[in-house]
């Protein structure tokens, strides 16, 4: 039968329905808007009591307030975008569920279809169509359902993968008389420009990503456009991973699944996204019982889930967000890609989030606990982010989360969160904060740098949540090391100590740490800093390097990042007390291009080191 045959108009293909019956509508930009459209108009006697069953509810067309007017009701598996108010108005039905089970529910009519409108393009010559930018469950839905019903649309790209249906599958065919559904792109402010490129400081080469819409991809893709063999193995393909990809960041070339080719189930986004896409053999298009599923997603090795948080609580508890502009929005529907990122060797999960929310007010708090859509499997969330740095969590105590999240919150908020967290016994009582350095902290302290051996190491300003790094540091040093920085045989540095250590006066003193390992499991293993002297424009320096990593230019690379910073606050010179035995501190000095004038007394070579000719 010619395919042609099973064309009708959109009133005929709706007189095929019957009261009662549960209708699967394609997702997101697939929406099938001309048969929307026309049933929503229709007053035929036939379309009575219609049950409308949308995975992802992202179109403009099933309106909130017209719902109660129709005749239908909306079941979605997704509470976030326009479905969120209507869900909390009683208007519209969400069924809580795993992505990656949704398929199974329709196989095993748990979740009875019993009829199909699904978006296609116009068919090849060979009688195939694809569907474009929108698989999910469509092939699950066509094997169940009594009545399927293509709307042929010439604007929605052909994609490849698991897209191809033969025309003898449908039992009628409409031609679109609407545009697919486009999204614009996000706008992105400073804040969240500076959000992504926090998180970009901990995405390594060779990873692989979860994406999704929202101004936090929209900057992020920005900021890895230097990065190298990237994946991207995610349920939405936009213009951001678009722009990835043409830069060359993404290859694909690491992942466990579809290597070669970035994998996502759903398309969003402008027509030039939709052009990019029209037979494009880089971008598999896949159904959601395959991209969801966290075993698969846990075959790609460094997989990153990046989700968006709308507060987080200082014991690492996630409140997700709710309403329009929601993706990831409910513990269900992210679970499956947490829960891959754990499988995923050397994978994390990241939350990011903006330190305060649009109206001014605090987003990290000491509980969430009232609020909802409250993700609270605290232990699942490796690293939050915000526009101040970020929180590594994995392995850490509560006390030690509470730290490392105050620490990115908003400077102004930081004094009442150490006060609230000290009332609920979270932090120690005796816990020290200095309030004058809440915008003092030299948040341009950023480096990254190979040393010998291929060793690679950040920099940054030390932190107060650096506490428990520094004395692992400390109790890592020989007796000798210990004496060489403190003149001393000092054999114990308890908490009272070392948080003395941590927080740095930042109107006197820098103090700059050097961190090996993984992002999300880093390790402190040197730190220099100097203290600005009271009565004269000079300023002490000194350093301490753990002994497996001396002798790669680790101190020698610190003590130029601590001149540069003390030359900015207009000091003029160091001085440092060195043991004449230290050769190895000695020649640090004499290689960093400084004039030294030093004197030696009782073993002790005392150094002036002036920045400028006097």
């Amino acid at each position: 039968m010619n395919w042609k045959e099973k064309l009708v108009s959109p009133d005929e293909a709706l007189q095929q329905l019957e009261p009662g019956m549960k209708i699967l509508l394609a997702t997101g930009s697939a929406e099938p808007r001309t048969l929307i459209r026309h049933l929503l108009a229709s007053d035929a006697p036939n379309l009575q009591d219609l049950e409308l069953i949308q995975i992802v509810s992202l179109g403009d067309l099933i309106r909130v307030k017209d719902l109660p007017a129709h005749k239908f009701r909306l079941k979605t598996f997704f509470s976030g975008w326009v479905a969120s108010e209507a869900i909390t108005g009683g208007h519209v039905d969400l069924v809580p569920s795993r992505f990656t089970r949704i398929p199974s529910l329709i196989e095993t009519g748990l979740l009875p279809v019993d009829a199909a409108f699904i978006q296609v393009t116009p068919p090849t010559e060979t009688g195939y169509v694809s569907l474009g930018v929108s698989v999910d469950v469509a092939r699950q839905a066509i094997e169940q359902a009594r009545l399927v019903v293509g709307e042929i649309n010439d604007k929605v790209p052909f994609t490849y993968g698991d897209t191809f249906l033969h025309v003898d599958e449908f039992d009628a065919f409409i031609s679109s008389e609407d545009d697919p559904l486009y999204l614009e792109r996000w706008p992105v402010d400073e804040v969240f420009d500076q959000v992504a490129q926090n998180i970009a400081s901990v995405i390594e080469d060779g990873s692989c990503l979860l994406f999704s819409i929202g101004p936090i991809y929209e900057a992020l893709s920005r900021h890895l456009v230097r990065k190298r063999n990237l994946g991207i193995h995610s349920p939405f393909f936009t213009d951001a991973v678009m722009d990835l990809v043409k830069s060359g960041a993404v290859t694909n070339r690491y992942k466990g699944v579809f290597k070669g080719k970035s994998l996502a189930s759903y398309a969003f986004g402008t027509k030039e996204l939709f052009s990019w896409l029209d037979r494009n053999p880089l971008i598999e298009f896949q159904g959601i019982d395959l991209v969801f599923n966290p075993v698969e997603i846990g075959r790609n090795p460094r997989f990153i889930a990046i989700i968006p948080a709308r507060k987080v609580d200082i014991s690492g508890r996630i409140a997700m967000h709710i309403g329009k502009g929601a993706v990831a929005t409910t513990p269900g529907e992210a679970m499956d890609f947490i829960n891959g990122a754990e499988l995923s060797r050397g994978g994390c999960t990241v939350f990011a989030l903006p330190s305060r929310n649009r109206k001014g007010r605090p987003n990290i708090l000491v509980s969430v606990e009232e609020l909802p859509n409250l993700l609270g499997l605290r232990e699942s969330v490796d690293m939050v982010v915000t526009e101040y740095g970020v929180a590594n969590l994995k392995g850490r105590t509560v006390r030690e989360r509470a730290q490392a999240l105050i620490d990115i919150a908003h400077p102004e908020d930081r004094q009442a969160l150490v006060e609230e967290a000290k009332r609920a016994n979270i932090l120690y009582q005796d816990q020290i904060y200095i309030p004058s350095c809440e915008y003092l902290f030299p948040s341009q302290i950023s480096d990254k740098r190979t040393f010998k051996g291929g060793v690679e190491v950040r920099f940054r300003h030390i932190r107060p949540s650096d506490e428990e790094e520094m004395r692992r540091l400390f109790y890592r040093f020989s007796d000798k090391t210990v004496y060489y920085r403190y003149f001393s045989p000092i054999k114990t540095m308890p908490h009272a100590k070392m948080q003395q250590y941590v927080n740095v006066d930042c109107n006197r003193a820098c103090s700059i740490v050097a961190l090996v390992g993984p992002p999300e499991a880093e390790r402190i293993i040197a730190e220099a800093r100097f203290v600005k002297d009271r009565s004269r424009p000079y300023a002490d320096v000194a350093f301490v390097v753990d002994e497996q990593y001396q002798g790669l230019g680790i101190a020698s690379h610190m003590l130029s990042m601590l001149t540069r910073v003390a030359k900015e606050r207009g000091l003029q010179g160091f001085m440092a007390d060195v043991l004449a035995s230290h050769k190895a501190m000695l020649k640090v000095f004499e290689r960093s291009g400084l004039p030294i004038r030093a004197t030696l007394a009782s073993g002790v070579y005392e150094m002036t080191m002036p920045f400028y000719e006097e």
